[in-house]
């Protein structure tokens, strides 16, 4: 019988992907899992959601609330997964827990924080906190969230908006800049791709490779 080389090939291309996602895959059955959830209508993006697995596993869903549903795996290291866990253990994983501040407060989106671990489940949902445990992980969150826009768009703007592309770029760099980003570093494989592709404008490349030698210079301090 004669295989066609492209369906090889297009096996090995999905053996390639499992693999390498296979870090980012969702929690395994049985792992404590932390969701956060954010709802802004109105806003870019209206909907937000990341979920965390205490040991493995990461997805992000950004879109508009129209659109369909598609959680998509990402990388979190170790040290961000082990912080998020850390702040909702001194929140009691939600148990019981009252965040959102008791005065008239616009509109800020509704958040939510919530653990599962087996047949356990705890949630809270607030507008707004002073709560300092609840802040910091707000903040790794909205990281987080801010981080995979930035590359999503960058990716985007690469395949579908050459010219667009540095604009992508300098709103990363805004996000860079303003410290918001857990993991910057995440973003150097699709910089290193621009900075050396010639079919982009070379004021592009260049704020790529200088972006890229940003974030490896803070990781050497």
């Amino acid at each position: 019988m004669r295989i066609c080389p492209n369906r090889i090939f297009t096996v090995l291309s999905l053996l390639f992907t499992v693999l390498c996602l296979g870090s980012s895959l969702p929690a395994r059955a049985g792992e404590a899992q932390i969701t956060f959830r954010k709802v802004f209508e109105g806003s870019l993006p209206e909907y937000q959601e990341i979920k965390i697995g205490e040991n493995s596993g990461a997805t992000f869903d950004i879109r508009q609330l129209r659109e369909d549903p598609d959680p998509t795996p990402f990388e979190v290291g170790p040290a961000v997964r082990a912080k998020i866990f850390e702040l909702a253990g001194e929140l009691h994983d939600f148990r019981g827990a009252q965040l959102d501040v008791r005065k008239r407060i616009a509109n800020l989106g509704r958040k939510t924080f919530r653990y599962e671990h087996d047949a356990e489940a705890y949630e809270v949902s607030f507008n707004y906190t002073i709560d300092p445990a609840a802040e910091q992980l707000l903040q790794i969150f909205e990281g987080l969230s801010r981080q995979q826009w930035d590359l999503v768009f960058l990716q985007r703007q690469m395949r579908f908006d050459r010219l667009g592309v540095n604009d992508a770029l300098l709103q990363f760099e805004t996000d860079l800049k303003g410290r918001i980003l857990p993991e910057p570093e995440r973003l150097l494989p699709t910089l290193d791709q621009l900075a050396n592709d010639p079919r982009f404008l070379d004021i592009a490349r260049e704020r790529a490779r200088t972006l890229a030698a940003r974030i490896r210079a803070s990781q050497n301090q």
